[in-house]
C-alpha cells in the first residue's frame, strides 16, 4: 500500500510538472500520465473546483496519499499488520 501511494504521488508530481512544460497533448508520456492520474484527480476536482487558473486537486490528492502512508505506518508500528 505504501509503495502504491508513493508511486501515485510521484506520477501526480510528474503530471503537475509536465503541465508547466506542456510537451503537447499527443506526447505518449503525457497521455500515459493523464490516463493514470485523471481517475484519481477528477473526483477531487468535482468537489473542489479551480481557484482562478490554478488547480489544487493534485495537492489535495498528494496530502491524502501521504496521510494514508502515515496511517499504514502507524498500524504496522502498533502491531496491527497490514
Amino acid at each position: 500500500m505504501e509503495l502504491l501511494c508513493e508511486v501515485l504521488t510521484l506520477i501526480i508530481l510528474l503530471r503537475s510538472l509536465m503541465s508547466w512544460i506542456t510537451p503537447g497533448q499527443t506526447n505518449p508520456f503525457t497521455i500515459l500520465l493523464y490516463q493514470l492520474t485523471e481517475p484519481i484527480l477528477s473526483p477531487v476536482r468535482r468537489v473542489m473546483p479551480k481557484i482562478g487558473m490554478f488547480d489544487f486537486s493534485p495537492v489535495v490528492v498528494i496530502v491524502i496519499l501521504q496521510l494514508i502512508i502515515i496511517l499504514v505506518d502507524a498500524v504496522q508500528a502498533s502491531g496491527g499488520g497490514v
